[in-house]
């Protein structure tokens, strides 16, 4: 086994090193290649929560990116379809697939988690095709079974959390990270927003502001063991801030922090041990 260190964790100080069997090796390396924030918020958590978060951001990392792989529709739909057959397999029981992302994965999910997340990926169908969303609605409900699903399961999965707790942070987080990838969808062909008007965008971003002000105002319905899944939101409440007073800068795609920032806003949160 190699180590795989990182940022210091919210455990203590210094540097710390965690050994990871050659599964979560991979689970750590394809979320560090492909979703860095999560990474870095995986790497700034306790050494004893990465072992359960990689896997499932891993998992998120291979689901996400499965419409985007091929122009073939169908292909994707089975891609898609793997994993639901897989977390079916997780809550199921006893028999797995092997595979170095669902086997780990299959060590850290509830049954319960694993049906949840099967909705998780069943909504992400819309990558798929290039239709808008049909009304609010849908949009909510891509983003409450997408982005706040992902953060119930991760944090139910270190520890006892409340979910419509979660579920608000989840929510606001999603369409933080949703904000921000506004150019980069739009350019796939995509309409990712019902109204991109200013005033439209000002208003989701306040929306979400306004909910995750109502998560961090119940922090103790959140377990100290559940939190570290929580860091993976460090930027969102910045992003929210910046569209609400100049959504202008959404299509500019300028929502993005400086890597100096990105880094000590991410460590002080740590320092903190606030959400």
């Amino acid at each position: 086994m190699e180590a795989c260190t990182g940022l210091p964790s919210s455990g203590g100080g210094g540097r710390v090193t965690v050994q990871f069997n050659d599964d979560l090796k991979a689970c750590a390396a394809l979320v560090h290649r492909a979703d860095p924030d999560r990474f870095m918020a995986a790497m700034a958590a306790p050494v004893s929560a990465r072992s359960v978060l990689f896997p499932i951001y891993a998992m998120n990392v291979e689901v996400a990116r499965a419409p985007w792989v091929t122009q073939e529709a169908m292909i994707a739909e089975m891609r898609l379809q793997w994993w639901r057959d897989a977390l079916q397999e997780i809550a199921e029981g006893p028999t797995v697939r092997r595979h170095e992302v669902v086997t780990p994965l299959s060590q850290v999910l509830s049954p319960h988690l694993a049906v949840m997340l099967d909705e998780y990926v069943a909504v992400r169908r819309w990558d798929i095709y290039r239709d808008p969303f049909e009304d609010e609605a849908q949009f909510e409900a891509y983003l409450n079974h997408s982005s706040a699903s992902l953060m119930v399961a991760s944090a139910q999965s270190l520890g006892e959390a409340d979910e419509p707790v979660l579920r608000d942070f989840g929510y606001a987080v999603g369409v933080a990270n949703w904000l921000r990838a506004i150019p980069d969808l739009e350019a796939r062909g995509c309409i990712p927003l019902l109204d991109g008007t200013p005033d439209a965008v000002r208003d989701l971003a306040q929306k979400a502001l306004n909910r995750l002000r109502r998560a961090q105002g119940k922090r103790l319905a959140i377990s100290p063991e559940a939190r570290p899944a929580l860091l993976a939101s460090w930027q969102s409440e910045w992003v929210l801030r910046k569209a609400i007073a100049q959504p202008d800068r959404v299509a500019a795609g300028n929502l993005m922090q400086g890597e100096v920032r990105r880094r000590v806003s991410l460590m002080w949160k740590v320092v903190r041990g606030r959400w």
